[in-house]
């Protein structure tokens, strides 16, 4: 794969979810975006970034035996710059995995995001400082008695899609799509020859061509 911070670098400057989408589907990848219901925490959020992924388990107890942040503190502190926290709970929105605390230390390491399908909390904090989060809701209950992380890099299924470590994911407010890491490059070239060719599409259309015409002349809708 070529650079990781460059991938993330484009990613950001000239892609988006839709166009993703679009090029997964050219090649066959269909299910590759999560169900609909993850959303921003706060507006105009994007994140283009690499899985690393985390597994929540519900608990029912805590006592000196359980040490219920052990696993989650080993994923952030190992964060690379460009890597996500992808933290799987199987949607139980009973527990919020994610708060200001991770999420500081999370930017310090240039993580330019998290998404989980439970729930998040400290939200005007993580406003106020900028770093983007996708989640299922908000719930102020913490982990503790609730809910474990039990495994790390290890596949977990996110909305409907089975996600790995180092999975390339693009979130931003049409939604959230995850790149198997085999097929980074491959999709990367499709998506900006597809967004080149749109660009095109777009000025014909401003210059009052139909939509018959452009079709017949891209194939792009």
């Amino acid at each position: 794969m070529k650079d990781r911070l460059e991938t993330l670098k484009t990613c950001a400057e000239e892609l988006y979810s839709a166009v993703i989408c679009d090029t997964l589907d050219s090649m066959g990848l269909r299910r590759q975006a999560l169900d609909p219901g993850l959303r921003a925490v706060g507006e105009g959020m994007s994140i283009a970034g690499f899985a690393r992924v985390g597994i929540y388990m519900p608990i029912y107890h805590d006592d000196e035996t359980v040490n219920v942040y052990e696993h989650e503190i080993t994923l952030v502190d190992s964060l690379q710059p460009g890597e996500v926290p992808v933290i799987s709970c199987n949607a139980n929105l009973g527990i919020a995995p994610w708060g200001e605390l991770l999420s500081t230390r999370a930017q310090y390491l240039q993580s330019p995001g998290c998404i989980t399908d439970g729930c998040v909390r400290d939200v005007r904090q993580i406003r106020e400082m900028g770093y983007p989060v996708f989640s299922g809701g908000t719930n102020p209950v913490d982990t503790k008695y609730r809910g474990k992380m039990m495994w790390l890099d290890v596949p977990c299924v996110i909305g409907g899609v089975t996600v790995n470590s180092g999975d390339l994911v693009v979130a931003d407010i049409d939604g959230i799509v995850f790149v198997p890491a085999d097929r980074i490059d491959e999709v990367m070239e499709g998506a900006l020859s597809k967004v080149r060719s749109e660009n095109t599409v777009r000025e014909e259309l401003r210059a009052g061509h139909s939509l018959a015409e452009v079709f017949e002349r891209h194939g792009i809708l």
